[in-house]
C-alpha cells in the first residue's frame, strides 16, 4: 500500500483503534427519498456529531451533504447502483469513476457486488476494473459484498460469507463489508479468513436498540471485526446523533451493551 492510500484510510479508519464507524446514505438511488435522507445535510451533521468516521454518498448528492461546519467526517463516494423498481435489482452497474470521486474530494470509494446474482460475472469484472483504478490513484476501496441471487437460500450462510469476504480481499478491497452471520463464533472465522478489515452491514430495520447494539458488540468486540457500515438503523433512528455515539463507543472503546443503552437515554 502506498502513502496515498494510507493517508486517505486514516480519514476513514481511526488510526488509534484500527476500527471504523461508517454510515452509508446511498439508499436514495435504490429506494428514493426515504425517511432520514430528505434533508441529507442535517443527517450528515448528526452522524458527524455522534462520532462517525465516514459517510457514503452518491456523487450527485455530495454537494448537498457537505456540512461546511461542525466535526469533520470522511467521505466515501459510492460507485454502484440499481433500483428497487427493477426486476433484477440484485444486478449492480457502475455509475461513477474513481477520477470523479477524486474531483469531489473523496477519501475513498465503494462498490456493491452481489455474489450469486444473475449478473455476478459483470459485477466481478467491474470490481477488478475499479480495484485497478484505485491502485493507480491510491484511493481506498470499500467492497460491499452480499450473497444474493435466485438460487440463494440463506444470505447469511457463514461459509458463504467467509468466502465472499475473502473474495473481496483477493480482488483488492481495502475494507470489506459483509452481512453479520448471526453469532460471534461464525463471524470470527469470517474475520480470520480475510486479511483486510471486515465491517458488518446493518441489514433490515431492527426491532430494538439493544438488538442493534448487541449485534455490533458481538461482531466487533467479541469476534474481532473492524467496525460497521450501517445505514437505515442509524439514519432512520429517532436520535441519529445518540445512536451513532453509542455505536462509536462500542466500536472504539469496547463499552458494554448496557453502557451503550444508557447513552441513548
Amino acid at each position: 500500500m502506498g502513502i496515498g492510500k494510507k493517508v486517505r484510510l486514516e480519514r476513514i479508519i481511526n488510526r488509534e483503534t484500527g476500527k471504523t464507524v461508517i454510515v452509508p446514505m446511498d439508499h436514495g438511488v435504490s429506494s428514493g427519498p426515504i425517511e432520514g435522507l430528505i434533508n441529507i445535510k442535517e443527517t450528515v451533521e448528526k452522524v458527524a456529531e455522534g462520532g462517525a468516521n465516514a459517510i457514503i454518498l452518491h456523487k450527485g448528492i455530495v454537494e448537498q451533504g457537505h456540512r461546511g461546519k461542525g466535526k469533520d467526517v470522511g467521505l466515501i463516494v459510492h460507485m454502484s447502483a440499481s433500483t428497487d423498481l427493477s426486476l433484477k435489482k440484485n444486478d449492480k452497474v457502475l455509475v461513477c469513476t474513481v477520477e470523479e470521486a477524486i474531483k469531489l474530494g473523496a477519501d475513498g470509494v465503494s462498490i456493491h457486488v452481489n455474489i450469486g446474482a444473475e449478473d455476478e460475472k459483470q459485477m466481478l469484472k467491474d470490481f477488478g476494473e475499479v480495484s485497478k483504478a484505485c491502485l493507480e490513484w491510491q484511493m481506498p476501496l470499500v467492497a460491499m459484498l452480499y450473497y444474493r441471487g435466485p438460487e440463494v437460500k440463506n444470505p447469511f450462510d457463514p461459509d458463504a460469507i467467509a468466502h465472499i469476504a475473502r473474495l473481496g480481499a483477493e480482488l483488492g478491497a481495502d475494507i470489506v463489508k459483509v452481512p453479520y452471520t448471526g453469532n460471534p463464533e461464525t463471524f470470527k472465522k469470517v474475520v480470520e479468513g480475510c486479511p483486510v478489515p471486515v465491517v458488518i452491514a446493518g441489514g433490515p430495520k431492527v426491532n430494538s436498540d439493544e438488538e442493534l447494539l448487541k449485534m455490533v458488540y458481538d461482531a466487533v468486540v467479541v469476534a474481532g471485526g473492524a467496525g460497521l457500515s450501517i445505514g437505515r438503523n442509524v439514519f432512520q433512528h429517532r436520535d441519529v446523533a445518540k445512536i451513532t455515539k453509542a455505536l462509536s463507543e462500542i466500536v472504539h472503546n469496547k463499552i458494554s451493551v448496557e453502557e451503550a443503552l444508557k447513552l441513548l437515554k
